[in-house]
């Protein structure tokens, strides 16, 4: 068998390039993929963390040009809840099953220590989800909604000061298991100057950390220039707004206040248009690809080695899914056995202590027996002497009885014949 691979091994390293004589059509088949693609749809699932009334409700509408009608959430919930909600959108003739994963009272708690962890157990079981999907018989990958998640906002308070310790800890919990994009929540709240403060003191405190975040891939040369500037303006500083107003001829997303007005599509006034282009127009297939190929792939094999399989054994060799699988089911039956015996054995052993103890309760119960039955022969005697004695003391006195009678009677006689 080894002969026979290594045999192809070498003819795969030589391959030849023939020449054709003629057009064939497999250069049709990137059209066919892009048809079958957009046949199926695509689906792309986004969370959204950050503290309550931070804009991130807001910022999904104005992301996607639509209204999602979330409800506002209050800041008195004891724990973090997660609420996903899948959308169906279509522009042109491609179709997007968009679902929004929002954490609701992320931060809102006095003690914030495991604010994380129910992110974490939700991306988990998104991972497992499909993981458990993956391993069945009859799979039904191409039909199952594919609830893993492609990218995490993480909104960060604009105070201007650095991160917070919870933010630190939250993304370093999730930098392997989903991409995360930090922007900057309503910022329109600080000045130019604060802001690049503000940018330089976040990754300073992410790359002190080791906090791995998103970075738009350079490999493609189409994309690779865009993508390398795009990469210094992380975070992304983002304004939000459901309100239009008119400039010009044009009605515009902008926030209306006092003093002024914040264009959100104003590439002066905040980052919206650059997080729009890069998230959606230019990168969101690879944030598909990386979930699927480097998130995903890392939380089914530390799975795969949880449940004891390996694709070498102990001396280093590969080893199949099969093999593991025997091995595993031998081991398996045969600690079955070991527990069945240990049960047995036990079984055994408490029959023989409840038998013995069976045992000395019946003798116990015995003797109380022999000695109520002598008890009981003892108090027969003594009240058959007790019913002898009243016998011989009731004959007694009949006697006596008698005797008076007969005394008395002759003294009566006596009497009457004297006179």
């Amino acid at each position: 068998m080894s002969a026979e691979v290594d045999f192809i091994n070498k003819k795969e390293v030589h391959l030849r390039t023939l020449k054709q004589s003629g057009h064939v059509g497999f250069d049709s088949l990137p059209d066919q993929l892009v048809n079958k693609s957009v046949q199926n749809g695509f689906v792309f699932n986004v969370m959204c963390i950050g503290e309550t009334g931070l804009g991130k409700s807001t910022l999904m509408d104005t992301l996607f040009n639509t209204s999602f009608e979330s409800t506002p959430s209050p800041h008195t919930l004891p724990s973090v809840k997660l609420k996903a909600h899948t959308y169906e959108l279509q522009e042109s003739n491609v179709r997007l099953k968009l679902t929004i994963c929002d954490t609701v009272g992320y931060g809102d708690q006095i003690n914030k220590d495991d604010s994380f962890k129910a992110v974490v157990d939700y991306i988990d079981a998104q991972f497992e989800n499909y993981l458990q999907e993956e391993l069945k018989i009859k799979r039904s990958l191409v039909t199952c909604h594919d609830s893993r998640i492609h990218i995490c906002l993480y909104f960060i308070c604009p105070t201007g000061h650095g991160l917070k310790s919870l933010d630190l800890v939250c993304m370093k919990k999730l930098d392997s298991k989903v991409n995360i994009i930090p922007v900057i929540a309503k910022a329109d709240t600080i000045s130019k100057v604060e802001l690049q403060r503000f940018k330089a003191k976040i990754i300073q405190e992410l790359n002190t950390n080791g906090v791995h975040i998103y970075q738009f891939p350079t490999d493609d040369e189409t994309v690779a220039e865009t993508n390398s500037v795009m990469n210094s303006h992380i975070p992304f500083a983002v304004v939000g707004s459901t309100e239009f107003i008119k400039v010009g001829n044009k009605l515009i997303r902008a926030r209306q206040y006092p003093w002024g007005t914040v264009q959100v599509e104003n590439e002066t006034h905040c980052d919206f248009v650059k997080l729009r282009e890069m998230l959606i127009r230019t990168n969101m297939e690879d944030m598909r690809e990386k979930t699927h190929t480097r998130h995903y792939e890392l939380y089914r094999q530390k799975r795969l080695e949880q449940m004891g399989f390996s694709d070498v054994d102990s001396e280093n060799k590969p080893v199949s899914f099969q093999q593991t699988f025997e091995a595993k089911r031998s081991n398996h039956l045969a600690e079955l056995q070991s527990k069945e015996e240990e049960v047995r054995q036990m079984f055994v052993q408490r029959v023989k202590e409840k038998e013995a103890e069976l045992k000395d309760s019946e003798k116990d119960l015995h003797l109380k027996f022999e000695k109520l039955k002598r008890d009981h022969a003892e108090e027969k005697r003594k009240l058959e002497e007790s019913r002898k004695a009243l016998e011989e003391d009731y004959l007694d006195f009949q006697r006596r009885k008698q005797q008076l009678a007969t005394a008395h009677h002759t003294l009566t006689l006596g009497k009457s014949k004297k006179k």
